[in-house]
């Protein structure tokens, strides 16, 4: 969604990188590019102005002045001011001293309340919460069937005692769903209200009445990402008719600008709490200010890169692979195949490149990259049989046509697979031996340890030290009888009979 905002501010902190010192008509024309790409990504107006003000004031002062490159000083203050306008920190759910927490949903219809509900049920869930799904929206044609299916989906209860399509009082509902959670035992509760296609009493009427039925720990205003400068009106709207303590974002993985992100938290002065980025019940997360303002700067976001490999590798797993790299011979084609599934589960990988720092540069080699790669590669070592997996030298010429035939792809991509997996195993051996390099683990100093003790002492061919005894408790008692006259700077060189230097006309005499 941050793309084009992404890519106008790179140019822009590209062209100060020659500066060794910033001018005033430097630090200007730099603003003025970067409240260009704030307006272009549809960043309200006010907001925008505060942003530049602040940015101006800092570039001037003596932190820029006086540091040893101003234009990554001048990416410093950017990046501090956007986690400012972005919330400053991370902000947590408060839950309820008395279980139940009471989390209550709102916002306008089509923005994603009823899917945001069980994403943030599938969320509570994985961390040890059991949630239960309320639906209170009775009007709209199916809300608690969906709500129905989505619940089963992230394998979590619900409450819909009303058929709704325009049948039951939400209300009463939202106030009965207490006593069954807390007859059930459900330490969370999410409810799920209605919407409308814009503003209009009888939505604030009935989020309101809700609202005072439960008490909420918590009210969520779900705003749609991509309806742009319309965010920020109704979300203002509905601060002043009902109320709310944070912001979800959803559709953030859409094509807009993204400017509601950067304008909602600083007008209606509540964080935005969660972020929903795709499709899936497990595309949602927690909004971290930080890292959100690392990716619009092309810093990437390497700790939610970390949190995802976390969630997806188990750590025992994980330990008997680290195992069998060491190894090198070790690491098989199932054991390949099983770490590729391993990162697919992690989300598309596209989006994982584009957690790295960096990667804003190289976007059109990432939009060519394409997940049914690795579902073809994951086919051709399925069509496998468990000893070529095993042992992959044993697939010929005529096994490569079978698996090919079976995996619906051309023999040269078979070939190809196997071969990039040999040439794999031997860099991890190689790494598993330190890649040559003394100090690493199992690196130069062991290898020549090894290989000294498996061929014995080796005999120079110095020959000062032919004649030389062993050291050591090697050297016998009677070596200083034995050891032989070191001939000054010739060694032990014996001069040939009737030799006479003096003979030699040597420069000077």
């Amino acid at each position: 969604m941050f793309e084009t905002l992404s890519d106008r501010l790179t140019s822009v902190f590209s062209s100060l990188r020659s500066k060794g010192r910033l001018s005033d008509a430097d630090i200007d024309a730099t603003c003025r590019e970067i409240r260009i790409a704030l307006l272009e990504a549809d960043v309200s107006l006010a907001v925008v102005k505060d942003f530049v003000a602040r940015i101006k004031e800092r570039a001037r002062g003596a932190e820029v002045s006086q540091a040893l490159n101003p234009a990554q000083q001048v990416v410093k203050i950017v990046n501090d001011e956007l986690i400012e306008i972005l919330g400053g920190e991370t902000r947590r759910l408060r839950y309820a001293k008395t279980p139940p927490t009471v989390i209550m949903l709102a916002g306008l219809q089509g923005s994603g309340k009823t899917t945001l509900a069980g994403k943030l049920a599938k969320w509570l869930r994985d961390q040890g919460h059991a949630p239960l799904l309320v639906a209170c929206d009775l009007q709209r044609p199916n809300a608690v069937q969906q709500l129905s299916v989505v619940a089963e989906r992230a394998e979590v209860a619900v409450y819909a005692p009303e058929p709704g399509n325009g049948v039951g009082d939400p209300v009463a509902v939202a106030r009965q769903s207490i006593d069954h959670a807390r007859r059930q035992q459900h330490d969370v509760v999410i409810v799920d209200t209605a919407g409308r296609l814009g503003i209009d009493q009888e939505l604030m009427k009935q989020a309101a009445d809700i609202r005072d039925a439960i008490s909420p720990d918590e009210v969520l205003f779900v705003v749609d990402a991509m309806i742009g400068q319309d965010a920020v009106s109704t979300a203002q709207a509905f601060m002043d008719g009902v109320g709310f303590d944070g912001v979800v974002l959803t559709k953030l993985d859409g094509d807009a600008r993204g400017g509601a992100a950067l304008s909602v938290r600083h007008v209606t002065g509540r964080p935005i709490m969660f972020a929903s980025t795709g499709e899936k019940l497990a595309d949602f997360d927690a909004f971290h200010p930080d890292r959100m303002a690392g990716r619009i700067l092309d810093m990437g976001d390497i700790l939610t890169l970390i949190e995802q490999a976390q969630k997806t590798f188990d750590e025992e797993q994980a330990a008997k692979m680290a195992e069998k790299l060491v190894a090198g011979d070790g690491f098989t084609l199932d054991d390949f195949l099983e770490q590729m599934m391993m990162v697919r589960k992690m989300g598309p990988i596209k989006n994982l490149l584009g957690m790295m720092p960096g990667m804003g540069q190289m976007r059109d080699q990432l939009n060519q990259v394409d997940d049914r790669d690795l579902d073809r590669i994951a086919a051709i070592i399925r069509s496998m049989t468990p000893g070529e997996r095993q042992e992959p030298k044993l697939i010929n010429g005529s096994r490569r046509a079978r698996i090919a035939k079976g995996s619906g792809v051309s023999v040269t991509e078979v070939s190809g697979l196997v071969v990039r997996f040999f040439e794999a195993q031997k860099m991890m051996k190689r790494m598993s031996q330190g890649m040559g390099i003394p100090g690493l683990p199992g690196g130069r100093n062991k290898a020549q340890k090894a290989q000294k003790a498996k061929k014995g002492r080796r005999v120079s061919g110095d020959p000062r030290k032919a004649g030389q005894p062993k050291s050591g408790a090697g050297a016998g008692a009677g070596a200083e009888e034995t050891a032989q006259p070191r001939g000054g700077a010739l060694g032990n060189l014996q001069l040939p009979p009737g030799f006479d230097p003096s003979k030699f006309k040597l420069p000077g005499q």
